[in-house]
């Protein structure tokens, strides 16, 4: 009996999607069992003609993932980023004057052509080491790195710090090559026009959207959504931050947006007094991804935000502190007198725990249990959204919670919610009212410091005791669900006994 081929899959909103199992010793560096990927399209007939493709290309992703750790040779990472300059080319062969990377700055790097094939190679290796980061090439700099990144993701390699800055040069003598095309193509040079282009291995994609072609906003943000699924609240937020653009630039047509309007947008958020990480995380960050994923989906020719910043320099005296011995003590002092379960023991759990609020406000009576004798809390994400795959976690219980009577109180619970009489916000999520209630209590009792957050201060002071009392890091990471540090972290698995033996080495207050 033959085997049944792999086909496309069909999502309820009509989109076909490919799907491909995760083995499962690549699980834990996944964090999924299933990798799908969007084909783009309702029509059976060309989703089926996309699909072999799109496995093959999950294939080699998880084949990157497979092989571990690699040092990649300056040939490989040339050939490795070769498309990117037929793409370039392609993207801006209409308009080449347009092309972003003829400027002045441009010129200023670039200009020694006789030098060689790449240029000024070691302008790029200076670049690339922020030495001339004070003259404005550093704009430079982060694209090379962030597009350097998104390969490195989208082939699953795994590589060291050295091996993504030899992946980020040859993105920069990818696209210097390529700008020096299109400025040949800007003087009426276009003599090379007619030669065949490289074969590609990828499906040909449609042509992309002129700029005389409307494309709305939330045509974008649906798309973009679509394809990331992002929490409710970052979906919210960000079609928000879409509507204010919209209003200052009086229209809501990605294809006529400028990077001159997006500056003076940037300017007059300036002028409003907003705090310039917010201008740069929470105003262009989301514009800057919208616009790109229109790129990337051939909705547009270029990403107007692309190369629009802001610097973000830290004052003395302006970063976020832990809550010191004192001020940790008059706040859990003051919980143990409360008779609110959210006062009374969301404080402790993140004293003890180095969780975020949001993650321990969400708890379910069913994520407190035992694991092997030893009582331990589940950070689930069928309780609600955790921040990224490293937050869905199991924690030991710190003995001080155990004394304080914590377990005691969620075995007297009803199957649900662990703080049942705290309200969901309009998200949908009990941390979003927690915050508030937890931030104006904690101000009440006279912690008025403003490098104080009320809530997040913990997990800087969990951080602050596991570095004092010597626990491993990579199990604290694991504890408060941060990012692995290195590769290697990522190999094997954190036992429940390893990290209740680390949680321990936090003295009780």
């Amino acid at each position: 009996m033959p085997l049944p081929m792999a086909r496309p899959w069909k999502h309820h909103n009509g989109v076909y999607y490919a799907r491909k199992g995760v083995p499962a010793h690549l699980r834990p560096l996944v964090g999924k069992w299933t990798v799908m990927v969007s084909l783009r399209t309702k029509d059976p007939d060309e989703a089926r003609r996309l699909h072999p493709e799109v496995i093959r290309e999950i294939e080699e992703w998880l084949a990157g993932l497979e092989a571990g750790p690699r040092v990649l040779s300056e040939r490989e990472a040339h050939e490795l980023v070769f498309p990117m300059q037929d793409d370039w080319v392609a993207l801006h062969r209409d308009n080449p004057s347009r092309n972003p990377w003829r400027t002045d700055l441009f010129e200023r790097l670039w200009r020694n052509r006789r030098a060689g094939l790449y240029g000024r190679s070691d302008l790029i290796h200076q670049v690339l080491h922020g030495e001339y980061a004070d003259r404005g090439e550093d704009g430079m700099e982060e694209l090379c790195f962030e597009r350097a990144d998104r390969l490195i993701e989208t082939k699953g390699l795994i590589v060291d710090k050295d091996g993504r800055r030899t992946i980020a040069k040859a993105v920069g003598a990818a696209l210097q090559r390529a700008s020096l095309t299109l400025e040949r193509y800007a003087l009426g040079d276009v003599a090379d026009e007619a030669l065949p282009v490289r074969p590609r291995s990828v499906p040909s994609a449609p042509a992309p959207k002129t700029s005389a072609s409307k494309v709305e906003f939330d045509e974008l943000v649906k798309g973009w959504a679509a394809e990331r699924n992002p929490a409710e609240k970052t979906l919210y937020d960000w079609n928000r931050v879409m509507v204010q653009l919209a209003e200052f630039i009086g229209h809501r047509d990605a294809a006529r947006v400028t990077s001159e309007d997006l500056v003076a947008w940037k300017n007059s958020l300036v002028a409003s007094g907003l705090a310039a990480k917010t201008i740069r995380e929470s105003r262009l960050a989301p514009v800057r991804a919208i616009l790109r994923w229109g790129v990337d989906n051939r909705r547009l020719t270029e990403n107007a935000a692309e190369r629009i910043t802001i610097s973000v320099k830290q004052k003395p005296g302006q970063g976020k502190r832990g809550f010191k011995d004192a001020e940790a003590a008059q706040i859990l002092q003051a919980a143990a007198a409360e008779s609110d379960p959210v006062k009374r023991w969301v404080p402790l759990v993140c004293a003890y725990s180095g969780a975020r609020l949001s993650e321990v406000c969400q708890l379910r009576v069913q994520d407190i249990s035992e694991v092997g004798g030893i009582p331990v809390m589940h950070f689930d994400a069928e309780a609600g959204s955790l921040k990224n795959a490293g937050s869905e976690r199991t924690v030991p219980l710190h003995s001080a919670l155990i004394a304080a009577g914590f377990l005691d109180f969620a075995r007297g619970q009803k199957v649900g919610p662990l703080f049942p009489g705290l309200p969901p916000d309009k998200f949908g999520k009990r941390g979003g009212n927690g915050t508030k209630i937890l931030g104006r209590w904690v101000r009440g009792l006279g912690l008025t410091d403003p490098r104080l957050a009320p809530n997040h201060s913990w997990r800087h002071r969990f951080k602050t005791l596991a570095r004092n009392h010597g626990l491993a890091g990579d199990v604290t990471d694991a504890i408060t669900g941060h990012a692995h540090r290195s590769v290697g972290d990522g190999y094997g698995e954190y036992d429940v006994q390893a990290m209740k033996r680390e949680i321990e080495k936090i003295p009780a207050l």
